[in-house]
């Protein structure tokens, strides 16, 4: 089996938002011996912010010294972005082993009369495997889709981190914040540590709830005061007062909710810290400035500036329209936005219509995608300037024919669409 039919086997199980549930993976992780048991794992759920707090938690680890295991979806431009050690992708050929060794186990499963494991399974399974075989201290892993079905629940985490908690997936997890958080909150473990993002009341409530009755200590990023000094394009300098002060931390993520992102894992390697595991000051610092996540507020040009984010709910459009007005005030600003169908995208695009002059759309490489021309009727309904392209090709290029050196060209809307943009714009800008 080669990479490519690898891939193509993984796809034909279907996508994982369509059957969750744990039956499946707990019987196909058993036929491989239960790697995950033999894992550090720290699980990191939310909606929002979990990436970013993923990278900022495993570039500390690694400044550290430690070997650690990445695993997030989607992927922005390449599969092999999921599963990494050090920030180093898995290579195609060992995906393409890991799913050889797979397939007959999934058919086995499937044999016994169980369902057969979706797409995202087969995935979260093959990384498992994949970091015990390569003896990683840690893993950083990030939940699906909700917590308390999702396949990576099947660990049992030496710590859990919770990050932002708002509307998504609504179909799914829930209309309330309540419901959404009871679902996101199945990821914190008997008398295992728990790192909560600061909340809105509702669901702070029941992610306590949760953790009291698992017995679990709970961290609250609230609780930490910080400082900001500088807060430019080039990064934010910060200052915390907490358990433990530091003074001048940097970050390279931009938005001041990154800040609290930042925040967060500097609480889940305090309860590592506590747990016994030994980080040095030295590592937060080189770990939180060096740290990376592509498609969330990423600027890859200056002049002119081109940012890319692929917020795609309401709290993550609420924040770039903040960093915009902050990083970008007075500057014109066009939008190349794409959005799927199943998001409150009238609701995204109002906000957007704040600070963004005129828009370009485009419809993301997915089923679920809203048309350009329809993305286009909404906005002119908004009073605002849209222009439908053929294509996300297309829409580049018109945006980068309707700006000047010292304008901002943005891309939103959708992860569909910011890897397809990053990979045609690697040719057309220095």
């Amino acid at each position: 089996m080669n990479f490519t039919e690898a891939i193509e086997y993984i796809e034909s199980t279907g996508k994982f938002a369509m059957n969750l549930g744990l039956d499946r993976i707990k019987r196909l992780c058993e036929l491989l011996g239960n790697p995950q048991n033999y894992l550090n794992i720290i699980h990191v759920g939310g909606t929002n912010g979990k990436g970013s707090t993923v990278t900022f938690i495993s570039s500390i680890l690694k400044c550290q010294g430690y070997r650690v295991g990445i695993y997030t979806s989607p992927y922005i431009e390449r599969f092999t972005e999921r599963i990494k050690i050090n920030d180093k992708e898995i290579e195609e050929e060992e995906v393409a082993d890991l799913v050889a060794r797979i397939k007959p186990l999934v058919e086995k499963v499937v044999e016994e009369g169980y369902e057969r494991p979706t797409e995202f399974e087969i995935i979260t399974a093959c990384a498992f495997k994949y970091f015990k075989e390569k003896n990683v201290d840690f893993v950083v892993l990030e939940v699906g889709l909700g917590g308390r079905f999702d396949a990576t629940n099947v660990v049992n985490p030496i710590l859990s981190v919770i990050t932002s908690i708002s509307y998504d997936h609504m179909n799914v997890l829930g209309d309330t914040l309540s419901k959404i958080a009871f679902e996101k909150a199945g990821i914190i473990k008997e008398r295992r540590p728990v790192v909560i993002y600061p909340q809105n009341k509702e669901a702070l409530f029941t992610l306590f709830d949760v953790a009291m009755n698992k017995n679990s200590k709970i961290y609250l990023v609230e609780d930490i005061q910080y400082d900001i000094k500088r807060n430019d394009i080039d990064g934010i300098i910060f200052d915390t007062y907490w358990l433990r002060s530091y003074k001048d931390l940097k970050i390279n993520m931009l938005g001041e909710h990154q800040v609290k992102n930042a925040l967060t894992a500097l609480y889940a390697i305090e309860a590592l810290r506590i747990e016994g595991y030994k980080i040095d000051d030295s590592s937060i610092y080189e770990g939180l400035e060096g740290a990376r996540w592509a498609g969330r507020f990423e600027v890859i040009s200056k002049s002119p500036y081109i940012v890319l984010d692929g917020g795609h709910n309401i709290e993550g459009i609420e924040s770039l329209t903040e960093a915009l007005k902050y990083y970008f005030k007075g500057k014109k600003i066009v939008a190349v936005c794409g959005m799927l169908r199943d998001k409150e995208y009238t609701k995204m695009i109002e906000k957007l219509c704040e600070v963004c002059d005129t828009f370009i759309t485009a419809e993301p490489d997915s089923p679920r995608a809203l048309s350009a021309s329809e993305l286009e009727h909404v906005i002119k309904g908004l009073g605002k300037e849209a222009v439908a392209a053929q294509s996300i090709e297309d829409a580049a290029e018109k945006g980068l024919n309707s700006i000047k050196d010292d304008e901002v060209l943005l891309f939103c809307g959708s992860l569909y669409m910011i890897g397809r943009v990053r990979s045609i714009l690697k040719g057309k800008i220095q």
